[in-house]
């Protein structure tokens, strides 16, 4: 331990401690011991944050003793007899802030801020306004421009039209919601079976389109009887099919329920589509469909094949399907939940610092969504019409990278693992934590398979894949199958099962890509 420089006692000036990170107290001791006034009255530094034992935690910070962690607080006030704190937290750190500021009150001392220049810069230096510092633009995250609506395009599709959204209260959903009620629909048609997420998308709607004639349906698609009484009442013509379970790690635990909602909840809105003679349905698909090593994914290949199919059937409803990766925002994406780490002083956890995603924003994926609707095609000449289309979301993100991006937008810097904390004048940090992969996660996603070729189209950002459609009956064979396990229990009876149709989800991740569409003799043998 190096002997700290001697500071003349100021014996009228109150005696205080300063409350912060190691970075911040840093800086907050370098000002202190430069303003004549404060000269004896510092009593010493209290660190706040995560406190790791490993931690090489500074004795001095520039001449002013480190009396411990805020853990200590007790017994740091038995030796010192502190009367007031001065607190030095960045705006990002909101509930750390706050509930630091509850400990420091709880145990009689004054406390006063010392906001940082970043927060001042940015206009966060009032402590009142400090938990709002949370949110970041997703697009800023980017390097690529969002892409905007076309508003021709989309009023094309819903203008005058009943259309019907299920998982109208997610982050895909809602935003779909959105966009339809400002181009004119005859009926906004909300279906979930989550009655909060309901009530609070249409009392958005409410708010920002009163006058668009709208239905609210709480109901679970699962129930297809039900299912089809509803929609022969609404009578939609324009459907968009949003609501899955898509959680990866969840679904590898409840595969039964992957199978009910993302499965046969497709199957009983596409089957009362045709039945009400529905004129365009989209299904919301998902890139963890292509080469699926996940449950979750596995059941949507399995809702694309049979919604593919059904363009096979003679029937005015024409079927597409929209794939794209992670949107960022959605509700438990990486976005909110790095925000609440941060702000409660880190870490930020990454599952591998090699693990790319695509990302869009929510806005930018519900647009292109509708906009497809408008390019779903019935066959021409004995060729498949378009049915599959692939947003375009640039280059693959590594979540390293955007987690870097993110805490340097609150002002933070990122504390890679395997680096300790550095002492002197520099940024906050927060450390970066690394978890490690979760059941049923790739290290890298798949828009598209080897053989699909893609095909630009009349919408920037959309391309679009006609290729051979699975046959009918071999689809409802594997619906058969995937019937008699749809309740089962056993975890590894249902995985197994899936496993006949979707093989990739018993195998390690590789690099090749084959597309998994049910061979005949396979599901005929197990039909039988």
């Amino acid at each position: 331990m190096s002997d700290s420089p001697k500071r003349t006692a100021n014996p009228d000036a109150e005696s205080l401690l300063i409350v912060g990170t190691i970075e911040t107290l840093s800086r907050a001791a370098a000002s202190a011991c430069e303003a004549r006034s404060l000269r004896g009255a510092v009593l010493g530094c209290v660190v706040v944050g995560e406190h790791r034992p490993e931690m090489d935690m500074p004795a001095w910070f520039c001449g002013i003793p480190n009396l411990g962690h805020l853990d200590q607080l007790e017994e740091i006030l038995s030796r010192t007899r502190a009367k007031t704190a001065l607190l030095c937290l960045p705006g990002a750190m909101s509930t750390l802030l706050r509930r630091t500021q509850t400990d420091l009150e709880r145990l009689g001392l004054t406390v006063r801020h010392l906001p940082l220049i970043e927060d001042i810069a940015a206009g966060l230096a009032d402590p009142g306004i400090r938990a709002g510092a949370g949110s970041v633009d997703p697009a800023v995250l980017f390097d690529r421009p969002a892409r905007k609506v076309d508003p021709v395009l989309v009023r094309s599709v819903v203008g005058g039209k009943r259309v019907l959204i299920t998982g109208a209260g997610g982050s895909i959903g809602s935003e779909l919601a959105r966009i339809c009620a400002a181009h004119d629909p005859s009926l906004l048609i909300l279906m979930d079976r989550s009655d909060n997420a309901l009530f609070e998308i249409d009392r958005q709607l409410q708010a920002t389109h009163p006058g668009v004639n709208r239905r609210v349906v709480l109901h679970d698609v699962v129930d297809s009887p039900r299912t089809l009484e509803r929609m022969e009442e609404l009578q939609a013509q324009v459907v968009f099919h949003a609501a899955a379970h898509k959680h990866v790690p969840l679904m590898e635990d409840h595969p039964a329920a992957a199978v009910n909602n993302n499965l046969f909840g497709t199957v009983a809105v596409a089957d009362a589509a045709i039945a009400t003679g529905v004129e365009r349905f989209v299904m919301i698909s998902t890139d963890k469909a292509v080469n699926p090593t996940s449950v979750m994914g596995a059941t949507k290949r399995m809702a694309e094949l049979y919604v593919r199919s059904l363009n096979e059937c003679q029937t005015s409803t024409r079927f597409g399907l929209v794939r794209f990766g992670n949107v960022l925002g959605s509700a438990c994406s990486v976005l909110p939940i790095w925000s609440k780490q941060i702000a409660e002083g880190g870490p930020v956890t990454v599952t591998d610092p090699e693990m790319t995603r695509y990302f869009m924003t929510i806005p930018e994926a519900a647009s292109l969504v509708i906009q497809s609707a408008a390019l779903v095609e019935p066959e021409a000449d004995g060729q498949s019409g378009r049915e599959v289309f692939v947003l375009d979301m640039g280059e693959p993100v590594r979540i390293m990278d955007l987690a870097t991006r993110f805490v340097a937008a609150h002002g933070l810097r990122a504390i890679l693992p395997g680096s300790g904390p550095k002492s002197g004048c520099v940024t906050p940090g927060v450390r970066i934590q690394f978890t490690g992969k979760r059941p049923g996660e790739k290290l890298h996603e798949e828009l598209v398979y080897d053989i699909e070729q893609l095909a630009e189209t009349a919408v920037p950002g959309v391309r679009a894949w006609a290729g051979n459609r699975p046959v009918p009956e071999e689809v409802a064979a594997m619906l058969s199958a995937m019937s008699r396990v749809r309740n089962r229990t056993d975890v590894s009876g249902v995985i197994d099962a899936i496993g006949v149709y979707i093989p990739q989800i018993n195998q390690t991740e590789s690099g090749q890509s084959q597309v998994c569409v049910p061979n005949r003799a396979t599901l005929a043998a197990d039909a039988a």
